[in-house]
């Protein structure tokens, strides 16, 4: 065996298997955009166990795609890089499955479609054209470079679960989410906002731990406790779905449960690959852009500590 062959052999130890359990060739990066790559997701697949009806949302909602390694080449060859942010609303029939993203925006690694920086636009008009075809509906893609300010993702004072409840004195037992988890009680103020880093989910097609903080806000005459509430987060840590599901179960459950006037719930999930994926959802528009400052398409948000 060659020193190479050796190497090889080594490095590939950790490697996806295929079918008849040899090593998956190495990904090599395309000479030209590739939107082959994208693969749709129906929504409608993930929802009906929470019965969700596609034709009466209970929600309004955004799903926020940051992407901080976007690069491509001009046609000189010179790279440029920056940092590409797109949303598209929760009504859209499909969704985008990340690794496929990734595939995909490291297809414009190595094109060359600009001839100065100033012709972005350019690449912001084809993701939006090809996202949009992939998810069903109307994308919106803004791409940064140089100096960028920023803002706190989300909005308003958001009390700490893990701060305010007593967790070393707290039994936690489930790690498969179920609605009996949360405890219903009359509201203490006309609002309750929560927040946790306590999230933990699983991909659904690797299986590899996605990790993630949880905003919630509740207005109305009933509230659940704050312990069951952060058992309930941490009833995800088996769960296997996409980021979009894990929002949605929790803004569902609480939903039905509590039937609020106002409910919010955001998901800022870690990035992998340099993309972060954000699912918003809220029972207006209004209660979303108050509280999310994420969702505005050209706003670049700080990050959280999990991300």
């Amino acid at each position: 065996m060659s020193n190479q062959d050796e190497l090889n052999k080594l490095v590939s130890v950790h490697l996806g298997k295929a079918g008849d359990g040899s090593v998956v060739k190495p990904y090599v990066t395309p000479d030209d955009v590739d939107p082959t790559l994208l693969v749709a997701v129906p929504r409608h697949l993930n929802r009906t166990q929470y019965d969700i009806k596609e034709e009466a949302l209970p929600f309004a909602g955004i799903d926020v795609w940051n992407s901080y390694e976007f690069s491509t080449l001009l046609t000189n060859g010179f790279p440029v890089s920056g940092w590409l942010k797109f949303t598209y609303s929760s009504d859209s029939p499909n969704i985008v499955e990340s690794k496929s993203v990734k595939l995909y925006l490291n297809s414009f690694n190595m094109a060359r479609l600009i001839d100065r920086p100033e012709e972005l636009y350019v690449i912001e008009d084809r993701i939006t054209q090809d996202l949009s075809e992939a998810v069903g509906a109307d994308v919106t893609a803004y791409l940064g470079v140089g100096d960028i300010d920023t803002v706190r993702p989300i909005a308003g004072d958001f009390t700490s679960l893990e701060s305010y409840c007593n967790v070393v004195k707290m039994e936690f037992t489930d790690y498969n989410e179920h609605s009996g988890i949360l405890e219903m009680v009359p509201s203490i103020g006309r609002y309750e906002r929560w927040r946790s880093h306590s999230l933990r989910s699983n991909c659904r097609v690797t299986n590899q731990p996605d990790w993630g903080d949880v905003y919630v806000h509740i207005k109305g005459n009933y509230s659940v406790t704050p312990e069951s509430l952060l058992r309930y987060i941490v009833s995800m840590r088996k769960e296997n779905h996409f980021h979009e599901e894990i929002c949605e179960c929790i803004y569902k459950r609480l939903w039905d449960l509590l039937q609020p006037e106002e409910l919010f719930v955001a998901c800022l999930y870690t990035r992998r690959g340099g993309i972060d994926i954000n699912p918003v959802r809220a029972s207006e528009w209004s209660v979303a852009y108050r509280y999310a400052p994420i969702i505005m398409p050209q706003v670049h948000c700080t990050k959280t500590a999990r991300q």
